[in-house]
């Protein structure tokens, strides 16, 4: 709309009403004008060296001073970049229309962008990752997938070490060795290249890494009462070996912390490490990742000949310890239940099963004093 105010005379006469530096939005370089207001067509005129501008006095609306120069800055919804600045601050008492900028956000709308935007990270974390980690699962060269094993193993020694100066020590007692190497012998049924490890550390735990690493905790060890409870642990880790679990679980979990810390910051990862090491140590696979690893531990200890009840018995013991839910470390709290599981390890034992001893009494002593 083109307003009928005259342009301003050579010699003057013509004065504005206030003067102004007008900004387009496009460039940074300042055009001086004078402004008139004219109420009769409530309109805003701007007139300067390559500016011939009105605006209607509804649609201004004032914004923030950003440079802090205590000067009006205003603007026209019909020109939302461009913006008026004027050191003149009695000006604003001849625009009664003017009044800040108001964002017009729909609570709803905003709601349902961050409805969407929950959804899409849900989308990603629990449905596209998931599949793309079984599918690089199938594709990681067995070299690869042991480094990345080792690389695991050594940030998880580094985290759990209490003081701070050194890994958390591997236990090498001989003798306790020898023992697990025996048990190692008796259950390789399978051409599966694994690389055992006990860590000395008191949680009550074992588990499975990437390229057939399995890792026995000290106080695992030192809570079984018998080496059969300890091979039935040893079984059902080498399933989640065979069945790559570990490597599963660790593509998941890196993609997901990945994409939680791009989510809230944390670049840098640290936190991230620390939250991946110990989805790690106490991994909980899903239900059929879980009752596959354990029928596959009965197959082995049948085959090995030591009865499946086995495991039973070694649950048993940790319910007794620990309760049915509360306190029972990563595999021992996975998603089946603890009872459900004792109940299906004694139905796998036939009836008149007769198994062969395991480990001496000296033997299992040794294995249990494997970290003195």
């Amino acid at each position: 709309m083109r307003s009928v105010i005259p342009r301003i005379s050579r010699d003057g006469d013509l004065r504005p009403d206030a003067e102004a530096l007008y900004f387009d939005g496009h460039s940074a370089r300042p055009h001086k004008v004078g402004l008139w207001i004219d109420h009769a067509t409530a309109t805003l005129a701007l007139r300067g060296h390559g500016v011939d501008l009105s605006w209607r006095l509804s649609d201004l609306r004032q914004v923030p001073d950003q440079a802090g120069a205590g000067e009006l800055v205003f603007g026209s919804v019909a020109a939302p970049l461009a913006r008026v600045q004027c050191a003149d601050r009695d000006f604003v008492s001849r625009m009664p229309h003017l009044r800040a900028y108001r964002p017009r956000l729909s609570r709803w709308r905003l709601w349902k962008w961050a409805g969407l935007a929950l959804s899409s990270v849900a989308v990603i974390i629990l449905v596209l990752i998931p599949l793309m980690a079984n599918q690089l699962a199938t594709l990681i060269p067995e070299d690869g997938e042991r480094a990345l094993g080792e690389a695991t193993l050594e940030q998880i020694r580094s985290t759990l070490d209490a003081s701070g100066a050194a890994p958390l020590p591997f236990c090498e007692n001989p003798a306790g060795l020898a023992a697990l190497e025996k048990i190692e012998t008796r259950l390789a049924a399978e051409d599966i290249t694994l690389t055992v490890r006990v860590l000395d550390h008191d949680m009550v735990n074992a588990f499975a890494l990437p390229g057939g690493h399995i890792v026995f905790f000290r106080g695992l060890i030192e809570a079984a009462t018998k080496p059969e409870q300890l091979a039935a642990v040893f079984a059902h880790e080498m399933g989640h070996v065979v069945s790559r679990d570990p490597t599963r679980h660790a593509l998941r979990s890196a993609g997901s912390i990945g994409i939680l810390g791009l989510l809230f910051g944390d670049f840098a990862g640290g936190a991230l490490v620390l939250f991946l090491t110990e989805q790690l140590i106490e991994a909980r696979y899903s239900q059929d990742a879980e009752t596959a690893a354990d029928i596959f531990a009965y197959d082995v200890l049948l085959n090995a000949e030591i009865a499946p009840s086995a495991m039973g018995d070694m649950f048993e013991t940790f319910r007794a310890r620990f309760g049915d839910i509360d306190g029972v470390q990563a595999h021992f709290l996975s998603h089946p239940k603890l009872s459900d599981r004792i109940d299906a390890a004694r139905a796998a034992t036939p009836q008149g099963f007769k198994a062969r001893p395991l480990l001496s009494e000296q033997e299992w002593q040794a294995l249990q004093a494997i970290c003195d």
